[in-house]
């Protein structure tokens, strides 16, 4: 397969010492070697061996324009599987785009997004769950999510999913060889066989659909909501784990009027930490929009940390809150545990019809707070996220396949169940099997996969 030449930034553009652009395609080589000089003023990178990096300087209408190091990648043995030219300068913004913009006008045009990674995908480098899984890794928020994200680069996935697919086209071609040839290839005693060899097969493909709601939270973070009334601590927990003073705070009820977010690591795990006005009646316009953008946070939240000032007694507040998050998974936080305590764990515990996991703490003094990372922690991703055996599914595209191949799956057993003609085990088995492939990327089309690389980064 063959394409144009294509350039982009691959680092990132702000000031530093290096920065990367990157040119690949059949004329690569020749594109660079235009605008390149070594120290005796020569061109020759087109004599260069591949996988080698040679200093000089890149020139303009025979002005120099920086010193650089330019590496040199030959098809098939590089990312993109074509010709790769890597031009290694000074890291300022406009350095680097003037020496693109040189590039472009030599032959190459720009990239688009993620198109070098579509190419490497396009050319049989790497299959459609690494090349999401290179996303994922440049975005990972923790340990565990860039972890994950390895064992996708590794082939982890394709590794498991071509096992699955290569059992499931042993069945058709089974199925359809003994309907072709009857005489010479028995069904009788298959359908048991078969049950027996979807059940296996079903095992692992909902293993992998189940972990994709670990694997959300591992990947996006824990969307979570600081609520309370008015003056009990929020504020002050907010601080406490972001490990410094991120809100403001006060003894005067009301001070935080509207949201404020901060991303934290606790255990490996990500959180999308939201603090929110304290939820009272009031009068004050600005701090009743406050209020009304606590609760939905609340509602739409995948956690809510439910404050209460433990050294004061519960009250009318205190009970809209907890109606308001009655549905909703919650961790209740008897605060201020520094003081002499009113409120106990039993009067709260009482006014939730559920039952509830409340702690004891001191944001202030930060009391507490390892107990309640490892709760946290405990709800959301239970078990050894450090584990070499577990993959997690972290990608919607890749879970809504696998729950095509389920639904496929349970459609061959209904068929078994209600003594279906063979042929119809055949048809949805065909159907998982399609299902499997447009995961790794065998059986998918173009659109698709135009929109799955528009959502990279450029120069990836």
């Amino acid at each position: 397969m063959e394409f144009d030449t294509i350039a982009a930034i691959s680092t990132a553009l702000n000031e530093g010492g290096i920065g990367i652009i990157r040119i690949s395609g059949i004329n690569a080589i020749l594109v660079a070697n235009k605008i390149y000089r070594n120290k005796d003023g020569k061109q020759n990178l087109c004599s260069f061996k591949s996988h080698t990096i040679h200093y000089g300087f890149i020139v303009n209408n025979e002005e120099i324009i920086d010193e650089v190091m330019i590496s040199i990648m030959k098809a098939p043995h590089s990312f993109t599987c074509e010709d790769v030219v890597e031009i290694n300068c000074h890291g300022g913004i406009l350095i680097l785009k003037r020496i693109l913009d040189i590039v472009l006008s030599n032959g190459a045009r720009l990239a688009e997004p993620g198109e070098f990674t579509k190419r490497a995908f396009l050319n049989g480098r790497i299959d459609l769950s690494k090349a999401e899984a290179v996303m994922d890794l440049i975005s990972s928020k923790s340990n565990a999510a860039l972890k994950n994200s390895v064992k996708h680069l590794e082939g982890k996935l394709y590794e498991l999913i071509k096992e699955i697919r290569n059992e499931t086209i042993y069945e058709i071609a089974f199925i359809e060889s003994a309907l072709d040839d009857p005489e010479h290839i028995s069904l009788d005693g298959y359908p048991e066989k078969l049950r027996d060899k979807i059940s296996i097969l079903s095992t692992k493909v909902k293993k992998l659909y189940d972990s994709s709601t670990r694997g959300k939270f591992i990947k996006e973070g824990i969307n979570t909501v600081i609520l309370g009334k008015p003056n009990v601590g929020k504020s002050s927990l907010l601080n406490a784990l972001s490990g410094y003073d991120r809100a403001i705070v006060t003894d005067i009820a009301g001070t935080t009027r509207d949201i404020i977010e901060e991303h934290i690591v606790l255990n490996n795990i990500s959180l999308n930490l939201i603090d929110t006005a304290g939820i009272r009646l009031t009068d004050d316009t600005v701090e009743n929009i406050g209020v009304e953008r606590a609760k939905k946070y609340a509602l739409d939240a995948d956690l809510v940390l439910f404050l209460i000032d433990s050294s004061i007694p519960l009250s009318k507040e205190d009970d809209d809150i907890i109606e308001l998050i009655k549905d909703k998974k919650v961790i209740v936080l008897l605060n201020k545990t520094d003081l002499d305590q009113v409120v106990k764990i039993e009067d709260v515990s009482n006014r939730f019809s559920n039952e509830c996991v409340i702690l004891e703490i001191s944001a202030k003094n930060y009391d507490g707070l390892n107990n309640l990372e490892d709760t946290i922690s405990n709800m959301f991703v239970s078990g050894n996220l450090s584990s070499d055996d577990e993959l997690y599914i972290t990608n919607l595209r890749q879970s809504q396949e696998l729950k095509s191949v389920l639904d496929s799956f349970n459609l061959v057993i209904e068929s078994l169940d209600n003594g279906m003609p063979e042929d119809f085990y055949s048809i949805d088995l065909m159907n998982a099997y399609t299902s499997l492939g447009r995961i790794i990327g065998e059986d998918i089309d173009d659109d698709l996969v135009t929109e799955i690389f528009t959502k990279f980064c450029m120069g990836k």
